[in-house]
C-alpha cells in the first residue's frame, strides 16, 4: 500500500518544547515512518516559515509549503492532515482539512473547550474523514501491561483503584516563558488538561470508563513566576486561574473485569512530589491480588523524553507474595519514548482499526467530561 500522504501544521525549527519536531518527526522519517507515511506539505504562521522548516530539516525540496489552512486543505494530494500547534490554534487550523474530509490527527486537547471539541468531531462524522487524537497513552508499555494483567484475571475482578500523581509542570511554582500560557484557562492547554487529560485518559484506556461522582479542584498557588531558564532569573509574575490540584472520585463502569460498583479516586498536583517520593503511584486492588505501578519520570508515562524506570508489581493475596512484572519499551532504541509512543499511534491508524485508537468522538467525551469538573471550581 502506498504510504499516506501527510501534511504537518506547526513543525517548528525554533520552539524549544515543539512536540512536532520532538515526536512526531523523529517516527515519520524513520523506516518504519516513511513505510507507511510521507510529508508532502507543511504548515507555518507564514509560507516563508514553513519553507525555513522544510529546509531546515532536510525535507525533500518538493515538499510544499503553506502559510494558510485553508490554502493546505485544498491541497488535493494530501490525504492526512497533522495538527501539532498551540492547544488555542487546534481548532482554527484544523477545521479547514475537516470540512473538506481529510484525515486529520490532532494533538490533545483536541480544542480549547468540550464545545468546540464536539463540533469537530461532528463535523467530521458528517465529511466522513477519519480521525485521531494524540493520547498516546494507549500505547504506553506500562499502561498496556496493566490492561494486559487486568483482563488476564491474575487479580480477579478490579474492586478499586487509586492514582496519586504530581507534575503537569516541573515546578510547582514556576513556569518557563514558553509556558506562560498554561497559567490562563482560556487557551485550553494547561496541566489539568494536558497533565491530568492524559493521565485521566490511560487509566480509563486500562481499567474502562470513569462516571465522575465527585470532583474537588483547587488552586493552591495563584501566584506563579515566569523563570529564565538561561539565566535562573524570575522575569515576571503572574495570576493563574487553572487547578493546581485535583481530587476525583467516581465509579468504573461495570464488565467482565470491573466489579460493579468499582471506585476509582484520583489526586493529583501540579509540581513536585513530596521529596523522595515516585511522582506517580497506581494501585489497582482485585478480588484475589492487588497491582501497583510506580513512576519515577513522572505521570505523562508515554510522553517522558526518557525510558525513566518504572515498575509494576502484583500482590497476590493466597500466597501473600509480591511479584515484580517484567515489562520492557519494545525496542527502537533509536527513537526517544515520545516517539515511539506517538509513532504507536500512528501504525494503528495506517491499520485502519479506529476501535484500536482515540478519535474526534473519544476526544470529545473527554472533553465534556474534564468540562464537567471544571464547571465545578472557580478560580479565588
Amino acid at each position: 500500500m502506498a504510504p499516506i500522504r501527510t501534511a504537518i501544521i506547526g513543525l517548528s525549527s525554533s520552539s524549544p518544547g515543539n512536540w512536532a519536531r520532538h515526536a512526531h518527526l523523529p517516527y515519520l522519517l524513520s523506516p518504519e515512518g516513511k513505510a507507511k507515511f510521507q510529508i508532502v506539505a507543511l504548515c507555518n504562521s507564514s509560507v516563508d516559515a514553513a519553507k525555513s522548516a522544510i529546509e531546515f530539516f532536510e525535507l525533500p525540496p518538493e515538499t510544499r509549503a503553506y502559510g494558510d489552512p485553508e490554502a493546505l486543505a485544498a491541497d488535493p494530494d494530501v490525504q492526512l492532515v497533522v495538527c501539532a500547534t498551540r492547544v488555542d490554534k487546534h481548532y482554527e487550523t484544523i477545521l479547514p482539512s475537516v470540512r473538506q474530509g481529510k484525515s486529520a490527527y490532532v494533538e490533545w486537547p483536541l480544542a480549547q473547550n468540550a464545545a468546540l471539541a464536539d463540533e469537530l468531531a461532528a463535523l467530521a462524522r458528517e465529511k466522513g474523514g477519519k480521525t485521531m487524537v494524540g493520547l498516546q497513552g494507549w500505547y504506553a508499555p506500562a499502561v498496556v501491561k496493566i490492561r494486559e494483567l487486568v483482563r488476564s484475571g491474575r487479580i480477579g475482578k478490579v474492586l478499586s483503584s487509586e492514582v496519586r500523581g504530581a507534575g503537569g509542570t516541573v515546578d510547582r511554582i514556576m513556569l518557563p516563558p514558553f509556558l506562560k500560557y498554561f497559567a490562563d484557562r482560556k487557551v485550553g492547554g494547561n496541566p489539568f488538561t494536558i497533565g491530568f487529560g492524559h493521565l485521566f485518559d490511560f487509566v480509563q484506556s486500562a481499567l474502562g470508563e470513569v462516571q465522575v461522582l465527585h470532583s474537588q479542584l483547587q488552586l493552591q498557588r495563584p501566584d506563579v513566576k515566569i523563570r529564565d531558564p538561561s539565566t535562573g532569573k524570575i522575569i515576571e509574575a503572574i495570576r493563574s486561574d487553572v487547578p493546581d490540584l485535583m481530587f476525583i472520585t467516581g465509579s468504573l463502569q461495570a464488565s467482565e473485569y470491573v466489579n460493579s460498583g468499582a471506585t476509582v479516586h484520583f489526586r493529583c498536583r501540579r509540581g513536585q512530589p513530596f521529596k523522595g517520593e515516585d511522582p506517580l503511584v497506581w494501585s489497582v486492588n482485585g478480588e484475589k491480588g492487588e497491582i501497583r505501578l510506580r513512576a519515577s519520570g513522572g505521570m505523562s508515562i508515554g510522553a517522558a523524553a526518557h525510558a525513566q524506570p518504572i515498575t509494576i508489581e502484583v500482590h497476590d493475596f493466597d500466597t501473600d507474595e509480591v511479584q515484580n512484572i517484567e515489562w520492557s519499551w519494545q525496542g527502537r532504541e533509536e527513537l526517544d519514548v515520545s516517539a515511539r509512543m506517538v509513532g504507536a499511534l500512528y501504525e494503528a491508524f495506517a491499520a485502519g482499526d479506529p476501535t484500536k485508537y482515540p478519535t474526534f468522538d473519544h476526544a470529545s467525551k473527554r472533553h465534556n467530561q474534564l468540562d464537567k469538573m471544571l464547571a465545578q471550581f472557580s478560580a479565588p
